[in-house]
């Protein structure tokens, strides 16, 4: 799987950057995702965050992580893609001020938390939902199942 990874805050090290394209990497291989898939990942401050929920959301408030799916089909809609086509997922945009401050709050490390944030948003993207309790139930539970599987488990 290709990621294109975007740090607008100079911040984040090599390291978490490579533990969230592993992270991914097994992720996408326990989802059955074709190795031919793509997506990027984003990190901003609470600020670009803030904006970028209240534009797409109207929520006028940080929040941890954003996702925008490209392969979600609305009514009516046809999804065109040749057979020579990469998958393009979406997009997926964690504002590293909250994964600092979650990882405070929840009492584990940095490096989990920004595990924790991209695995989320890349499960959005493949069409997992918690707008209701039944659906919450299976993203939430599958998510723990793969970090436990992948080894970053809460301290």
């Amino acid at each position: 799987m290709y990621i294109d990874f975007h740090d607008e805050t100079n911040s984040v090290e090599e390291d978490y950057i490579d533990l969230i394209q592993r992270i991914l990497d097994f992720a996408s291989n326990q989802e059955n995702i074709t190795d031919e898939a793509e997506l990027s990942v984003s990190f901003v401050d609470n600020n670009e965050i803030q904006i970028i929920n209240r534009n797409y959301r109207q929520k006028d408030e940080p929040t941890d992580v954003i996702s925008f799916a490209m392969q979600e089909e609305g009514d009516g809609e046809m999804k065109i893609m040749g057979a020579e086509m990469p998958l393009l997922l979406g997009d997926i945009v964690i504002s590293v001020d909250r994964a600092k401050e979650q990882a405070e709050e929840y009492n584990h490390t940095y490096e989990r938390e920004l595990g924790f944030l991209a695995l989320h948003g890349f499960l959005h993207l493949l069409g997992y939902d918690h707008m209701n309790e039944e659906d919450e139930k299976k993203m939430f539970s599958r998510q723990e199942e793969i970090l436990h599987e992948f080894g970053l488990k809460r301290n």
